[in-house]
Parts: C-alpha cells; sequence; structure tokens
C-alpha cells in the first residue's frame, strides 16, 4: 500500500466516522429541540392560566375595594346639650344626584370623640321619596375606630338612586358626654355590591 492509499483509506474511515457521529448528532438533536418546545409550551400556558387566574381573582377584590370618597378631610361637630334647649345636634352631608350609593355593599367612616367618649350617634339617610332610614353606631370613645354598616341595616329605604343626603346626629338623651365634639373622617361608600 502506498502513502496516498494510506491517507485516502484513513480519509474514509475518519469521515466515514464523522459521517455516522453528524447523524447521530442531528437525531439527537432533533429529540431534545422536540423536548425543548414540548416543555416551553408546558410552562408557557401554565404561567398563562395561572396570570388569569390571578388577574381574574383580583379583579374581584379590587371591585370589594371601589370606594366613593362623600367627603375628604375630617369633620368636626360641636355639641353642648347643657346651655342649649335643642334635643340634637345634626350635621348633613349632601349627596350627588349623580351617584348611586345603592350599587355599594356598605357605608364607612372613622369616628371618635374629641376630648370625651359621646358614646352613641345616629347616622340616618334619607332620599327624595322622604324615605328615612336610621342606624345608631355605638360605644364611641376617644380612640379613632372605623365603622362599616352594610347598606342592607338601612332597611326602610327602598330606593337609592335618589338619596339626598346623609346625617350624623347626636341626641341629648343618648350622649355620655352632654357636652364635647365629634370628629368624623373617611366618610365612604365602598364596595361594589355583588360583584360578578
Amino acid at each position: 500500500m502506498s502513502r496516498e492509499d494510506i491517507y485516502d483509506h484513513l480519509a474514509q474511515v475518519y469521515l466515514g466516522k464523522r459521517k455516522k457521529t453528524e447523524e447521530k448528532k442531528k437525531k439527537q438533536f432533533s429529540a431534545w429541540f422536540v423536548i425543548n418546545i414540548f416543555t416551553a409550551v408546558i410552562i408557557f400556558a401554565s404561567v398563562f392560566y395561572g396570570l388569569t387566574a390571578f388577574l381574574t381573582r383580583n379583579g374581584l377584590t379590587l371591585k370589594k375595594n371601589i370606594i366613593f370618597t362623600v367627603y375628604s378631610g375630617p369633620l368636626k361637630i360641636d355639641y353642648n346639650f347643657k346651655q342649649s334647649f335643642t334635643p340634637s345636634k345634626t350635621f348633613s352631608l349632601s349627596i350627588p344626584p349623580t351617584l348611586n350609593p345603592g350599587k355599594y355593599a356598605s357605608f364607612q367612616f372613622s369616628i371618635r370623640g374629641k376630648d370625651v367618649s359621646p358614646g352613641i350617634v345616629k347616622v340616618v339617610f334619607k332620599n327624595k321619596r322622604n324615605e328615612i332610614a336610621s342606624y345608631y353606631v355605638q360605644q364611641i370613645g376617644q380612640k379613632w375606630q372605623k365603622v362599616n354598616i352594610p347598606l342592607g341595616k338601612f332597611y326602610q329605604i327602598t330606593d337609592w338612586s335618589t338619596i339626598v343626603d346623609v346625617s350624623f346626629v347626636l341626641e341629648s338623651w343618648n350622649v355620655d358626654s352632654k357636652e364635647g365634639a365629634v370628629l368624623i373622617d373617611e366618610i365612604c361608600f365602598a364596595g361594589i355590591k355583588n360583584p360578578a
């Protein structure tokens, strides 16, 4: 065998093995490619499903937390039943005619006595049909407390779309201290009734 024959033989052996390994790598590459695509599709589908489930759930949470502020800033209601002959002290807030409180789930506010504990404050809603509904908030002290009253508690109101005002009433026979002040803040309607 000549040197050229030896080189040709070695080249054929080397190239033949190289072709076999290239074919094996192509088959291996095809299998890994299919596995990677399948894995990527599963990951994408699970992320998409998780994200849509989160956003759907989060949307319900946001609907529960929707708030319409009736009055921004704290209110101070001074009262003195020692020197006054009026049996009650009332502070009213007008409700905008464009607002329909009936679509909300509750009426919320924060309240406290300024220097003394008033004890009881009456919350009153009135609509254009002269329907009046009230709710008594009890055990009002000198520390802020958050009050959340479901609108269903004002069962005398049949038409919430025509609410005229909401009033906070201190009655001389219902207060613990005959003279003082009440602070009210964060007055709002909150939550969506029956979120879908």
